[in-house]
């Protein structure tokens, strides 16, 4: 499995990718949000984040969403970390064109602006870091994001 160095330097180009896909206006933020951009143009997804929180860890609905959103990623090679940090991700993403409900932050998703794939020195980090995590037979590497 992942170091802890590795993992907080996997969080910190989250950290930036989403600061940054943010300011290009790419990220989608909610799970029914989410599902919604994955069934209609599901090309258009480069990167997936699932946040949970441990108040949220009993919570079967939300756990059955995120297999059926983790199957949909591995079905379309789309790499998808795990966040542990809900509070900590809602400071980074903002709430884009909504009130900051945290219920909807459980799923964010990069998408690619305008049919052009991403170039984006973080993104492939993550890529990297997500492919190693699967030779370690680790599907849902989790990510830790630097403190504030």
């Amino acid at each position: 499995p992942p170091t802890t160095a590795r993992m907080q330097c996997a969080g910190k180009a989250l950290e930036e990718l989403l600061i940054s896909a943010k300011h290009q206006e790419c990220l989608t933020v909610g799970v029914y949000e989410s599902a919604k951009v994955m069934n209609v143009n599901p090309d258009s997804v480069a990167f997936c984040v699932l946040v949970t929180d441990k108040e949220y860890e009993c919570n079967i609905a939300l756990q059955i969403h995120f297999t059926l959103i983790q199957a949909f990623c591995f079905e379309n090679d789309i790499d998808i970390v795990k966040v542990n940090d809900l509070q900590h991700m809602a400071k980074i993403v903002g709430c884009p064109g909504m009130s900051c409900d945290l219920q909807d932050m459980h799923c964010v998703l990069l998408t690619s602006p305008n049919e052009k794939s991403w170039r984006d020195i973080n993104l492939q980090k993550l890529n990297a870091y997500c492919e190693e995590s699967r030779i370690c037979n680790e599907f849902l590497p989790v990510v830790t994001l630097p403190a504030r």
